[in-house]
């Protein structure tokens, strides 16, 4: 899938939104599973304001499209969650955590439908923007799977070890967004994020 540097910009309010979705998702999660942190915090709205964080929503995406990096990722504030609030936390922060990226999938397989039931064009511009905002959805989802906390896949990864393993694991997460960001430097996310896209990209038809 390739795009046009004019679709990518047009698709920025949909990369937005989508990054918005993503933390809405995971307090909505934490809500129906006991806790109201997020919706206390007035996180659970479309209000762009409230969900964009100037390194993950601003910073690293214009950083990474400077470096030449084929895969362009980042995220918006991350929604207040107060674990212990949930009803089961061991089981629950899995389910929180995952709630981000299932709904950029879903939203991607969306956008998919739409193009393939639609009569638009794979030239047009009109189908440059689903697809970047197709791979723009994907590659979050991809990217918050990488099991570095605070990604999501680090929640999902802590519920399934043993708690002891699981909190010598989560103490490494003051330092991980400095692993991530060398991480980056060294082009192993590329190499990562990458073909867990693609994979994503067959699985919902694009």
């Amino acid at each position: 899938m390739s795009v046009s540097l004019a679709s990518i910009l047009i698709s920025i309010p949909i990369f937005i939104f989508a990054m918005m979705i993503h933390e809405i998702a995971h307090g909505w999660v934490a809500y129906k599973l006991g806790d109201p942190t997020a919706k206390f915090s007035g996180r659970l709205t479309l209000n762009p304001i409230s969900h964009i964080d100037p390194i993950g929503t601003i910073l690293l995406p214009i950083t990474l499209i400077m470096m030449g990096s084929p895969v362009v990722f980042g995220w918006a504030k991350p929604v207040p969650i107060n674990f212990m609030g949930l009803r089961n936390p061991k089981r629950d922060i899995m389910l929180v955590g995952a709630a981000g990226p299932v709904v950029n999938i879903i939203f991607a397989f969306v956008l998919s439908a739409i193009f393939r039931l639609l009569p638009i064009e794979h030239t047009s511009l009109l189908g440059e923007v689903l697809f970047a905002s197709i791979l723009v959805n994907l590659i979050l989802a991809a990217f918050n799977l990488i099991p570095i906390p605070p990604l999501d896949g680090s929640r999902i990864l802590f519920s399934l070890l043993p708690p002891n393993a699981a909190m010598r694991y989560m103490s490494i997460e003051p330092y991980g967004f400095i692993i991530l960001f060398v991480l980056i430097y060294f082009g192993f996310l590329d190499r990562v994020v990458y073909p867990l896209v693609k994979i994503l990209e067959k699985i919902i038809g694009v």
